[in-house]
């Protein structure tokens, strides 16, 4: 199978060293939602194209020799001048990555209709975060969505600084849901994300729940952090994996090779669930380990659920 990653391709500014009161040192990381997600596919192995708009600057340069280097497809890809857009990363103390964009004028957000292929029934879509609601583009990308007839998942990966008023955030969200949901597609969120969308941190399973009914999903899955993952079914089922437990140095780039780990386990046993999600936690706990987003192989992932 062929996944298609349409999405968003950025710079992580992340910091390195304090040198002085008045001077510091950054690190330029490759990142991106769905620019992770192809990343770690490729790395686990998997045919995947990227479907982004790529700057013709010196960071789309570098972007375009992460993804090929990978093993990522740049066929689908758009060239662009427009300045490759910028995420401003800090840490919290646990880790936990916090960003803050620059994305004006940009690469990302300018989408045209004429820009989009159209991709086989065989083919598998996963699209998601900031690109799908951000911008005059994203109504190209839910349209899109709309027409395609591939196997089609979303992850909503919520970004509040982007768009704070919570109710337009979930009224785009809702038009992405339902697009999935056209052909029986998944969507993923992290338990955050959907806390911040409803301003409710209570029950998270049960959103899912009642959003894979109400769009028509074949399942809807949340990340759970160290607690692990679950998918939940329209008819209310879940399917829960605990999570890993391991020395986080950060968590970029976390839910991202998730989505990979599932995906590619998902695509290649439908009917193992449960082995889905475990694939995609041990590939997050992974790369939790690690500075940046820096996807695991499949023989990492191997290894790592062996111990």
């Amino acid at each position: 199978m062929r996944f298609v990653v349409c999405g968003e391709a950025l710079i992580d500014l992340m910091p390195e060293e304090q040198i002085s009161p008045a001077e510091s040192r950054w690190i330029a990381r490759s990142g991106g939602g769905p620019f992770n997600t192809a990343t770690a596919l490729a790395k686990l192995g998997e045919d995947v194209e990227f479907l982004g708009r790529l700057s013709t600057d010196s960071f789309g340069r570098q972007l375009r020799s992460h993804l090929t280097t990978a093993g990522v497809k740049l066929d689908l890809a758009v060239a662009t001048d427009e300045a490759t857009s910028v995420a401003v990363v800090s840490l919290d103390a646990e880790g936990k990555a916090n960003y803050f964009f620059h994305f004006d004028q940009t690469s990302n957000f300018n989408w045209r209709k004429d820009e989009f292929p159209v991709i086989a029934a065989e083919d598998w879509l996963h699209f998601g975060s900031i690109g799908s609601v951000i911008g005059p583009g994203a109504k190209h990308i839910l349209d899109f969505v709309r027409s395609t007839e591939a196997a089609v998942s979303f992850d909503i990966n919520v970004r509040p600084s982007t768009l704070p008023d919570r109710a337009e955030y979930f009224g785009l969200v809702s038009d992405l849901m339902t697009a999935v949901g056209r052909n029986g597609g998944i969507v993923k969120a992290s338990d955050e994300d959907i806390a911040w969308l409803v301003d409710d941190d209570s029950d998270p399973l049960a959103y899912a729940e009642a959003w894979a009914e109400e769009f028509g999903l074949a399942m809807f899955i949340v990340t759970l952090g160290p607690d692990g993952a679950a998918a939940v079914k329209p008819d209310g089922r879940v399917i829960r994996v605990p999570g890993h437990s391991v020395g986080v140095i950060d968590t970029v780039g976390a839910g991202d090779t998730f989505m990979a780990g599932f995906l590619s386990a998902y695509a290649a046993d439908p009917d193992d669930v449960a082995g889905a999600l475990d694939r995609g936690t041990a590939a997050a706990a992974i790369v939790c380990t690690r500075k940046g987003a820096q996807p695991p192989t499949a023989a990492e992932v191997d290894a790592f659920l062996a111990i």
